[in-house]
């Protein structure tokens, strides 16, 4: 490889940085302070509401795993997976409560009640939101000849993620708050002979992100979750 080529290659990893910011917004509801015990569950679903639209099951499992406390077992939650599996067909899109209000309506089916009460779920959380790509520019180009091939070029595209869990608490048969989740970042890819992708972790900071936060709100007492 050529010097010039070689530093500049060098000079679009170094000084070229996938960034992401996250903002997080907590709304609390005005009642006694939110506490789990050791042996009740929180489930976390993501909103369907059609076949259309899904919040992405990859970010509720993400979210799932920062909350669950594999270690001390203070928080216990219930892959969604086999939550809907289990109480099929009660929370597909065209049957899933809206409200809390409506859990009433489900509860009063005998079959839906006593499976919750062997999950032993305390809250129930629902997340709502996405992440997409907001903008793109910039070009890439690859070409082989006969003295070798490569690519030049330089583009970006920019991705944002909004989400908003919402905790409904079994046993008051009130929502106990809601969170928001606003995440934003550009990823890059310099084109010098070979591409070098700097890709920003848009979903999976706003997973940590609001996984932490909502662990926080259901054990404020215990340690700081990790984001790292």
């Amino acid at each position: 490889m050529h010097k010039p080529i070689a530093l500049l290659l060098i000079a679009a990893t170094v000084f070229l940085h996938a960034c992401t910011t996250v903002t997080i917004d907590e709304y609390v509801a005005e009642q006694d302070a939110v506490s789990i015990k050791s042996d009740e569950a929180v489930v976390v679903l993501g909103r369907r509401h059609s076949s259309n639209y899904e919040t992405e099951p990859s970010l509720i499992e993400c979210v799932a795993d920062v909350i669950d406390d594999k270690e001390g077992k203070v928080i216990s939650v219930i892959q969604e997976t086999d939550f809907l599996d289990s109480l099929y067909p009660w929370f597909e899109p065209r049957t899933a409560p809206l409200r809390i209000k409506d859990i009433n309506r489900l509860l009063a089916k005998p079959q839906v009640a006593q499976r919750i009460q062997d999950y032993k779920i305390r809250y129930m959380i629902w997340i709502d939101g996405k992440t997409e790509t907001t903008d793109s520019s910039g070009s890439i180009g690859c070409s082989i000849g006969a003295g070798g091939g490569g690519c030049f070029g330089f583009g970006t595209w920019d991705k944002e993620s909004d989400y908003e869990a919402t905790i409904w608490d079994f046993e008051e048969m009130e929502m106990d708050g809601k969170i928001s989740a606003d995440a934003e970042g550009t990823s890059y890819m310099p084109a010098i002979v070979v591409p070098i992708p700097l890709i920003a972790r848009v979903q999976t900071n706003a997973c940590k992100a609001l996984g932490a936060q909502l662990r926080n709100f259901l054990n404020p007492n215990g340690a700081t979750a990790s984001v790292n």
